[in-house]
């Protein structure tokens, strides 16, 4: 205790700085965690299309089912086809990309739209039974879900 006349002790640092509870800390975690699954859905649903505008013959199963339908219509088109092809999927992966970055700042309705979006994605490849990218489709929505219960904790 400071006595008459003096100056009280100077408060620390570490006095100053308000703590976040280990709880938010993980909650804030699981947040960008299921946000940044939408990252990798626009990159690699990208990459996919480049190895099918460039003849290659393989895809990555979290990518998405209506790049690849996108694809193949631009494929019977030509040039013209190939550009269509980019600016199309370009702006789906860019609305992808614009959820994950919004879900990471916990915006709800990032992730459900997103999930929506990559839920009704998931039943187009379910009725060109591509059973694989389904069960990956299922797996991911499942961790962006986790990412999005965690909202209100973070």
């Amino acid at each position: 205790m400071a006595s008459a006349g003096t100056a009280p002790a100077p408060v620390s640092d570490q006095q100053q700085q308000p703590t976040i509870a280990p709880a938010k800390v993980v909650a804030g975690a699981r947040v960008r965690a299921g946000a940044r699954w939408f990252y990798w859905i626009a990159g690699l649903s990208l990459v996919n299309s480049l190895v099918v505008i460039f003849g290659g013959q393989f895809h990555f199963v979290v990518g998405l089912g209506i790049t690849s339908v996108v694809d193949e219509l631009a494929k019977g088109i030509g040039n013209a086809g190939t550009v269509l092809d980019l600016v199309i999927n370009g702006t789906v992966a860019g609305l992808f990309f614009l959820f994950g970055s919004l879900a990471g700042k916990s915006h709800k309705w990032a992730f459900l739209a997103g999930m929506v979006l990559y839920g009704l994605d998931g039943l187009l490849l379910l009725a060109a039974k591509d059973i694989l990218s389904v069960g990956f489709h299922a797996y991911a929505l499942f961790v962006i879900s986790r990412g999005l219960m965690a909202v209100n904790q973070a």
